[in-house]
This record gives C-alpha cells, sequence and structure tokens, in this order.
C-alpha cells in the first residue's frame, strides 16, 4: 500500500458538499472558475500549489462517487491497504467498457467524432500510437476520474492533459476550436475536452507497462443505467480482452469480437459531431 493517502472528493457547492464521504478530504471548489473545464481545474490547482508526498496515493474524486461505485471511503481505504500498486481503479459500468475495444470507441456515445478527436490530439502527444486499436480490459478502464495513485503517476498524467489545456487556452487553431464543440452529456453538455481528459489515465495504462494496477473487481460494481447483457456475458468479454492484452493470442480478440457480434444492442456510434480532425 502506499504510505500515505490522501484521497480528495471535489465539492462545488452546499448540495454537493452534502454528498460528501467524510472519511475523504474535502477539495473546495466553490467558486468554479472555469466549470468548462469540468474536474480537471481543481485537480489542476491543486497540483500546482501543492507538493506531493512521495510514494503517497492521491485521488481527486466526484461528489458522486459514493453514488455511481456503492464503495464508501472505508472501502477504498481497506482496498489501497491490502497490496502494493501504483494505481488503484474504481470504475463502475462494466457494460461500458467490456463491449468496446477501448475508452475511445465507448466516446462514440457523446458523438461520432468524438474519438477520433481524441485519437488525434494524443497520436500527437504519443507519436507512433493509434487510440483507436489499443485493447483495453478493466485493469486500463477509467472512467470519472476514479482512480487513487501515486504522484509519478499523477506527474505522467500531468505531462499529457497540461498541452490540451495549453492548446485549448490560447484558442488560435481549429484544433482548439474542435476540443472546445460542446458536446450532449447527461441532460447537459460538455466541451469534448472534459472527454478526452477523462480518458488520459486510460491511455497510459494502456501504453505504458510500467505502472502495476490493481483494479477493484468490476463485477461488484454497478452496471449503467441501461446495461446491453448480462454480467456473466461482460465478464466474458473483458476476460478476453485480459487474455489478448496477456499473450497477443488473436484467437481470442476473434471470440471477443464474435462474442460482441451476438449481442442484443452494442454501443453504435450516433450521428457525427465533428469533422475528423486536421
Amino acid at each position: 500500500m502506499p504510505q500515505q493517502a490522501f484521497i480528495h472528493q471535489i465539492f462545488y457547492d452546499e448540495r454537493t458538499r452534502a454528498q460528501l464521504d467524510p472519511g475523504f478530504l474535502p477539495l473546495d471548489n466553490t467558486a468554479n472558475l472555469r466549470p468548462d473545464w469540468s474536474e480537471y481545474w481543481p485537480i489542476r490547482h491543486f497540483f500546482l500549489a501543492n507538493t506531493f508526498v512521495r510514494d503517497a496515493g492521491y485521488g481527486f474524486l466526484s461528489p458522486k462517487f459514493g453514488a455511481k461505485t456503492g464503495l464508501t471511503a472505508a472501502d477504498v481505504h481497506r482496498f489501497i491497504a491490502e497490496d502494493e500498486a501504483d494505481v488503484f481503479l474504481f470504475s463502475p459500468w462494466i457494460d461500458q467498457s467490456a463491449a468496446v475495444l477501448n475508452v475511445f470507441e465507448q466516446a462514440a456515445v457523446h458523438g461520432r467524432g468524438v474519438p477520433a478527436l481524441c485519437a488525434h490530439v494524443l497520436g500527437q502527444l504519443a507519436p507512433g500510437i493509434d487510440a483507436l486499436r489499443l485493447v483495453m480490459d478493466s485493469r486500463q478502464v477509467v472512467f470519472c476520474n476514479f482512480f487513487v495513485a501515486r504522484p509519478a503517476f499523477w506527474q505522467r498524467w500531468f505531462s499529457l492533459c497540461e498541452p490540451v489545456f495549453r492548446l485549448c487556452e490560447a484558442g488560435d487553431s481549429p484544433l482548439a476550436a474542435q476540443l472546445r464543440t460542446l458536446v450532449p452529456h447527461d441532460g447537459r453538455s460538455n466541451e469534448a475536452k472534459v472527454f478526452l481528459i477523462e480518458r488520459v489515465a486510460s491511455f497510459i495504462l494502456a501504453t505504458e507497462s510500467r505502472w502495476k494496477v490493481r483494479a477493484y473487481d468490476p463485477a461488484r460494481l454497478p452496471l449503467s443505467k441501461a446495461p446491453i447483457a448480462g454480467r456473466e456475458t461482460l465478464m466474458q468479454l473483458d476476460a478476453l480482452k485480459r487474455a489478448w492484452r496477456t499473450d497477443g493470442n488473436p484467437e481470442h480478440l476473434r471470440a471477443y469480437r464474435g462474442l460482441r457480434a451476438s449481442l442484443a444492442g452494442p454501443l453504435r456510434p450516433p450521428a457525427a459531431v465533428f469533422d475528423t480532425p486536421r
């Protein structure tokens, strides 16, 4: 386990403050100066204003963490204490991850152009990697920034997120304009850059083998509001991707695609929101 764990929960007003788990550290974002950056703004501010304790664990969770995962702070701290790792994952909704190749394919639920936009930006930051072709199982999937990690991982995360921040803040390029395009989500809209930032941790875990990861059992976490298959099938899909990542045997991916194709309603990309990035 990390020597210490500083797990923060962000709040934006009195309503969200009331949702906080007292076992987490409250992180005040009531000023909310840049809501367009969603959670990246308070995380970035904390990152720039504080010195991280070497080998400690850090997390920055939304006030909806408990509602989305069913986990308490005690559950999180207990899980972290059980074993050593660089990164601990607490992502719900295996139906949103098992039936897609990766979190970028899953981003198509926000608009068909969102995956291509994310892949284009990350391809510039990590040349030679096609994010759309990555295979991610539950050991790489991070939703909603629900992870706790040592400072070294956060520094790597920040090194990829901050160029996106600078690009958007400069605002003088077609790509910046695309990243600022509003994308419908959960009854409201967020700029596309938010969905990219939320997938950076997954990108790192899928492309860099140096990180030791421990993922909370996805079978014990909630499904989304509209799961496309039962838990047994979803765990089979995840296991096939995990097997491919372990040995690279193409038969695992063939079996995965066959099982996925048999589902009644796998995730389908909706109408395009963006043009292909240039």
